[in-house]
């Protein structure tokens, strides 16, 4: 059962959440959110009845710049739908928009608007999953619901025209599947072990995800990893096993094959992504081997020391396409934050293996948690091997781990004197009202006044 206390503060948490990224999408300028023109221009061709093919000239490094430069100058706008670029992503997350951009006549805030609502179901779904991983311990799954929902950055994206909102809700459904997959419950006085989640419905969702971002595909190692998982600690003979991945494997593949061969009767060949297309008409992008030379005369050290420093700053808040950076004292107290959850992380770990020690279930869904995060880690790491993107907004996929981690690193200090004080559980949970403070502090002070709304 959901204590009353917790369910108000998750209610709280959601309001002040749909308050503070409305106002995100309501006060940011249009266009002023990464590669949002490509984005509203993918949902326009959908409404008009085009299934969009990346073509030459999509992307216009040039013209780009122009409007970076310029705040994009209305005066610019005359060719804002001619960038494209974004037009070999699957459609399912455009498809989502294209109801709100008939209703409202293409309206750019309602689109953000309703952005923020598929961002709602996002933290939710977030708290749904910490609760049913780590059940006795309700706190940590408000504070890391909190954490999503009040990190300035992220709150910046979901208040924006974007596929990351319904890529990270796929995420999240896939994970809190995964977690009731592997056996865990919500209920920590529960009688009888919880009824689990069938394997087809992880295969509908790795389809899902399929169909919604390439960045997201790592979500199908998770889920063969998950039924891995179940086949050892439940010692399932051989054919049990398959039989449970084919329920996750062949549905994916139904309905992932479905974008695949479109796209490969589209662009030829193996590309069946799109991203050979990708490479080919991004001309003008950064590419890491010429920037490294450029920019730092062949260091490859001043280069990661960048590229460390500008993924930090970017994860917590680097707004407008990049170019608006906080104070540097503002960062220096997010890295001590940062290495504070850090070490509670640590601690609660060590409470976690005393009386209260973790199940096999929960250790295995942590396994999945650190799996998600090495994937999207990889990733980002291997993408800038060819191009310069140094976006922290590129880990959000694994931001439900990350969340995690921060709500076992902040519960991990009042841990061991909560069960004798129990007001203390409340500290962290101010603690992220403070960040959620600030990430309305960061849109009126940072945002606002220096990208103009023309």
């Amino acid at each position: 059962m959901i204590k009353r206390t917790e369910a108000a503060a998750l209610s709280l948490i959601v309001m002040a959440y749909l308050v503070l990224a409305s106002l995100y999408a309501l006060r940011t300028p249009d266009w002023q959110a990464p590669d949002e023109p490509a984005h509203y221009n993918y949902i326009a061709q959908l409404a008009d009845g085009d299934l969009p093919v990346l073509e030459m000239g999509d992307w216009q490094q040039d013209y780009l710049d122009e409007l970076r430069a310029t705040d994009f100058d209305p005066a610019l706008l005359d060719r804002l739908d001619t960038l494209q670029y974004e037009d070999h992503q699957p459609p399912l997350a455009y498809a989502l928009d294209v109801p709100v951009y008939l209703a409202t006549d293409g309206d750019l805030t309602a689109i953000r608007l309703f952005s923020v609502l598929i961002g709602a179901c996002v933290i939710v779904t977030a708290w749904a999953t910490l609760r049913i991983l780590l059940p006795r311990w309700p706190v940590v799954a408000l504070v890391g619901t909190a954490f999503m929902a009040f990190l300035p950055q992220h709150v910046a994206i979901l208040g924006s025209v974007s596929n990351d909102p319904a890529a990270e809700l796929i995420v999240a459904l896939l994970l809190l599947a995964c977690v009731r997959y592997v056996g865990n419950t919500s209920d920590p006085d529960a009688v009888e072990p919880p009824k689990r989640i069938g394997p087809l419905v992880l295969g509908l969702l790795v389809g899902a995800a399929l169909f919604t971002k390439t960045t997201i595909y790592f979500v199908a190692g998770i889920a063969a990893l998950a039924v891995l998982l179940r086949w050892r600690r439940d010692r399932w003979s051989f054919g049990r096993a398959v039989a449970h991945l084919a329920a996750v494997i062949l549905p994916a593949l139904l309905i992932g094959g479905i974008w695949w061969g479109r796209n490969i009767s589209v662009y030829g060949g193996t590309d069946f992504v799109g991203l050979q297309r990708h490479d080919e008409v991004t001309v003008g992008q950064p590419r890491t081997d010429d920037y490294i030379d450029t920019m730092y005369g062949g260091s490859t050290r001043l280069y990661l020391e960048n590229y460390a420093e500008t993924t930090f700053h970017s994860f917590w808040g680097q707004f407008g396409w990049m170019e608006l950076v906080m104070p540097d004292r503002i960062y220096t107290i997010l890295l001590v934050f940062t290495v504070a959850a850090l070490a509670g992380a640590l601690l609660f770990m060590l409470y976690a293996r005393g009386p209260r020690r973790l199940s096999g279930p929960q250790w295995d869904a942590l396994l999945l948690f650190a799996a998600a995060f090495v994937l999207v880690l990889a990733a980002y790491l291997i993408y800038n091997l060819d191009f310069v993107q140094f976006q922290g907004r590129y880990l959000y996929p694994a931001l439900l781990p990350l969340a995690l981690l921060v709500g076992i690193g902040l519960y991990g200090w009042v841990a061991p004197l909560a069960a004798r004080i129990p007001v203390l559980s409340v500290v962290p949970l101010l603690v992220m009202g403070i960040l959620g403070v600030f990430a309305l502090y960061a849109l009126e002070t940072y945002i606002v006044p220096n990208l103009p709304a023309w």
